[in-house]
C-alpha cells in the first residue's frame, strides 16, 4: 500500500504542471503571492469580525459583517487552489513532512468552524443590533476562527521553512 502511494505521489511530481511550478519563472511566484492574498482575506477579514464582535469598530453594525464572509470564500478558494499548486511541487516532501500534515489538518478545521460562524452570524446579526450585544456562541467561535486560520498561517510557513532544513 505505501508503496502505491509513493509511486501515486512520484507521478504527481513528475507532471508536466509540477515541472512548471518548480521550474519555470512564473509558477512558484505566482502560485505564492496567489496564496499570501487568499491568507490575507481569509485572516484579515476574520481578524476584524471578531474585533468587531469584541466590540471594535462600533461604527460598524453587525449585520454587515455578513457581507465579508463572500470574501473569505473566495480567498478560501484562491488558497486551496495556489495551495495545491505549490503542493504539487513536492508531494513526496510535503506528505513526510509532519508540519504540513497539521497545517492540513487546521485547513479543514478552519473551513468547518468558518461554515457554522458565517451561518451564526447571518442568523443573529439582527438580534445583536437590537440588544447591543453578540451572544457567547457568537464569540466563542470568532475565537475559534481566529485561531484555527492563524494555526493555518504559522504551520504553512513553518512547513517551508522546516521544510527548507531538510532539502
Amino acid at each position: 500500500m505505501l508503496t502505491t502511494i509513493t509511486e501515486g505521489l512520484q507521478w504527481l511530481d513528475d507532471t508536466d504542471y509540477a515541472e512548471w511550478v518548480r521550474e519555470s519563472l512564473w509558477g512558484w511566484p505566482s502560485a505564492l503571492t496567489i496564496h499570501a492574498f487568499g491568507n490575507g482575506a481569509v485572516i484579515g477579514l476574520t481578524l476584524i469580525i471578531t474585533l468587531r464582535l469584541l466590540g471594535f469598530f462600533r461604527t460598524i453594525p453587525y449585520t454587515s459583517l455578513r457581507y465579508l464572509f463572500p470574501i473569505i470564500w473566495v480567498g478560501v478558494f484562491f488558497q486551496v487552489l495556489s495551495g495545491f499548486t505549490l503542493w504539487m511541487s513536492k508531494p513526496l516532501k510535503y506528505v513526510s513532512a509532519g508540519m504540513f500534515d497539521a497545517k492540513f489538518s487546521f485547513v479543514i478545521i478552519g473551513i468547518i468552524i468558518t461554515i457554522v460562524f458565517n451561518n451564526i452570524v447571518r442568523k443573529e446579526a439582527p438580534s445583536w443590533e437590537a440588544k447591543k450585544a453578540v451572544s457567547g456562541r457568537a464569540l466563542v467561535f470568532a475565537g475559534l476562527s481566529s485561531f484555527f486560520w492563524a494555526a493555518v498561517l504559522m504551520t504553512g510557513r513553518l512547513t517551508a521553512y522546516l521544510g527548507t532544513l531538510y532539502s
